[in-house]
């Protein structure tokens, strides 16, 4: 996938195609607009997707093409009458979200066995371990010789151009720490990961700068479709304006996800500085079939950069730990062998889909199931509903 062009958009655009004929949508694009785009059913090599002026991710039914406007015109008035073109969107650009120390939040917790995330969730006491479960976490990707996961069976793929899956920024190797981590670190700190005995499934969507595009987040979606995985993390997303309609196509992308039993988890944001400014939650988060992390501290207050449900697009669905969180990271940093304490909507997020993986395994849940055991579980905050959701993740 090419990389950013500006700060918003990337200058291509998301066409979504009816899911019943992808094959009709195909040729509709070349009939209105000239369109030729290779499909990932085709098993299209790199020089055929080069040489075509886009690609359609057949799973999902969407298109990434690069089109004039003109051809932008002819298609969205296609989208506007009857027929197997359904929505036009502008291809956005998409980072990791980071957030800066949040100071005040110390509590007296022991971490010497294991961090206050996996305690505060009632993972250390759950006898789920998400073994079996494969659990997807698209994010800057992944250190691959970290010690603290030799032995386990880390499935990669990249989607950025001329980047191999090694993380040389950090933030993916930690939200696959605290998904699927050890319990027992190679160094001899305290155990952080909440599905533990999970498959991990390590997608680059994002370089090694901490940004990417909508179409590397559609690909590894589809990726983690075609290899069964119950679940997907995402720590990445774009800012959106309040009242800012939610993308259609991501939204339909989710629903076709789920439909195949995978769910996808987002981070919702870190755009908030509580308390003078709740920022709605980002996309593609706010999508109602995407279920919307936000993050707390060891404190169970809703940690300030954590963005929350301020309009009716939008909104946070359950929260999990993110603040003063410790887990992999890509090199050493500060003393601290390969680990690193970080905040964030970005480490709320894998805690929630680590429970979920345990909850697939306990429960054979997918889909739409998991999701409602996901939230019907969940430990109800004296927070409002719209900063928190249904609460705290918790175990099963």
């Amino acid at each position: 996938m090419s990389q950013p062009t500006d700060a918003g958009t990337t200058g291509r655009y998301l066409v979504l195609i009816d899911d019943r004929s992808v094959t009709a949508g195909a040729r509709e694009m070349n009939r209105v607009a000239g369109i030729s785009a290779a499909s990932t059913a085709d098993s299209a090599t790199g020089a055929d997707l080069a040489a075509a002026d886009g690609v359609i991710f057949q799973e999902l039914g969407v298109a990434v093409v690069n089109a004039t406007p003109d051809q932008v015109t002819r298609l969205t008035r296609a989208a506007e009458a009857p027929g197997p073109i359904a929505v036009v969107e502008a291809e956005r650009v998409v980072r990791a979200y980071t957030a800066p120390p949040e100071a005040g939040t110390d509590a007296a917790v022991d971490e010497s066995v294991f961090t206050w995330g996996l305690q505060a969730v009632g993972a250390n006491l759950c006898s789920a371990t998400g073994k079996g479960v494969r659990v997807a976490v698209l994010d800057t990707g992944f250190t691959v010789a970290h010690p603290d996961f030799a032995g386990r069976s880390v499935i990669t793929q990249s989607f950025v151009d001329g980047e191999s899956v090694d993380d040389a920024h950090g933030h993916g190797t930690h939200c696959i720490g605290s998904s699927t981590g050890p319990r027992r670190a190679a160094s001899g700190g305290p155990g952080y990961g909440v599905a533990h005995e999970a498959e991990v499934y390590a997608g680059k969507v994002l370089s090694n700068r901490g940004s990417g595009t909508d179409s590397g987040i559609l690909a590894g979606i589809e990726w983690a479709i075609a290899n069964n995985c119950a679940v997907v993390s995402m720590s990445l997303g774009a800012t959106v304006r309040p009242g800012t309609q939610y993308s259609q196509v991501f939204e339909q992308a989710a629903t076709r996800a789920m439909a195949k039993g995978t769910l996808i988890v987002a981070a919702a944001g870190n755009d908030s500085t509580r308390p003078g400014l709740v920022a709605p939650v980002g996309h593609p988060a706010n999508c109602p079939s995407i279920l919307s992390v936000g993050a707390v501290d060891v404190n169970r207050a809703v940690a300030y950069f954590s963005c929350g449900t301020v309009d009716t697009i939008g909104q946070v669905d359950l929260v999990g730990p993110g603040v003063d969180v410790y887990s992999s990271w890509n090199r050493e940093d500060g003393g601290l062998g390969m680990h690193k304490r970080i905040q964030g909507t970005s480490m709320a997020t894998p805690h929630v889909a680590g429970v979920a993986a345990l909850i697939a395994e306990k429960h054979g849940a997918r889909g739409w199931e998991l999701w409602a055991r996901l939230v019907q579980s969940a430990r109800r905050l004296e927070l409002p509903s719209t900063d928190v959701g249904a609460g705290l993740v918790q175990a099963p």
